[in-house]
């Protein structure tokens, strides 16, 4: 299929993980119920990822971060009928891009009005246990390859 022949999404995230080893997870309210998903969001036209990143982790956490290194790039093709909360009868592409992110400032609070009600730190352990999206899995799993090879250094 021509690449204008469907819509694409371009989103970036952020995964934090504390010295606790807690993650920090922003809950969606899109969907029914609820779920829990990495803070970020839709990248804007004339953002680059890296602001998307900063402006979206200020709208859902109420954190000042620094972007650090790109963790990796996820996509997933989704049929007309399975966009879910996408507007548009055509096929979707949504592209994720991760960045391992450090909070520089701010204070946690929750989104107004936004896509998410509040966002919430969780150990590592616990995250399995969740009602949450597949891009948290997603997310942890860049995150412990990250870690595997910073810890070959």
């Amino acid at each position: 299929m021509h690449f204008s022949e469907y819509d694409t999404r371009l989103a970036a995230y952020a995964v934090i993980v504390d010295e606790r080893q807690r993650i920090l997870l922003a809950l969606w309210n899109e969907v029914q119920p609820p779920r829990w998903t990495m803070p970020g969001g839709g990248v804007e036209l004339a953002e680059t990822v890296e602001e998307a990143v900063v402006r979206e982790l200020r709208e859902e956490t109420g954190y000042a971060v620094r972007v650090g290194p790109l963790l990796g790039v996820h996509s997933q093709v989704f049929a007309p009928e399975a966009r879910g909360t996408a507007p548009g009868d055509r096929p979707l592409k949504s592209i994720r891009v991760f960045f391992a992110a450090t909070i520089i400032g701010g204070e946690l609070t929750r989104e107004v009005d936004g896509t998410t009600d509040e966002a919430r730190w969780f150990d590592l352990s616990d995250v399995a246990a969740l009602d949450r999206v597949a891009i948290v899995d997603i997310a942890v799993e860049m995150h412990r390859r990250l870690a595997q090879l910073e810890g070959f250094r």
